[in-house]
C-alpha cells in the first residue's frame, strides 16, 4: 500500500509541476531564473552520465585505464569540444567505446 501512495504522490507532484506551465501561459520568469534554467539540461545529463563512467558496476570506483566507460567518456568530451557536432559526438563516442571494449576483451560475445 505504501508503494502505491508513493507512486500516486509522485504522479500528483509531476503532473502539477508540468501542468502549471500550461495553466498559466502568461507566466514570465525573471532573467536570473531564465539564465539558471539554461544550465538545467547540462546538469541533469551530467548527473546521469558521470556515475556510470566512474562506477560502472554501481558499487566500486573504477579510475583506471581499463575502464572503457571512463576512457570513452573522456574521448567523447574531446570529440564534442573539437567538432561541436552532436552526430559526430554520438557516433565517435560509441565507436570509441565499442573499440575500447573490444580491445580490452570486455565485449560479451
Amino acid at each position: 500500500m505504501d508503494n502505491w501512495l508513493l507512486i500516486l504522490g509522485m504522479l500528483a507532484i509531476t503532473f502539477s509541476i508540468r501542468y502549471s506551465l500550461f495553466a498559466f501561459p502568461d507566466l514570465r520568469f525573471p532573467p536570473l531564473v531564465r539564465q539558471g534554467l539554461h544550465f538545467v539540461p547540462t546538469a541533469v545529463l551530467t548527473a546521469i552520465v558521470v556515475p556510470g563512467m566512474l562506477l560502472p558496476d554501481g558499487q566500486h570506483w573504477a579510475l583506471s585505464l581499463d575502464n572503457a566507460y571512463l576512457s570513452a567518456g573522456l574521448a567523447t568530451i574531446a570529440i564534442a569540444a573539437i567538432t561541436r557536432n552532436l552526430l559526430a559526438t554520438i557516433g565517435g563516442g560509441l565507436l570509441v567505446f565499442f573499440l575500447l571494449r573490444w580491445a580490452l576483451g570486455q565485449l560479451p560475445l
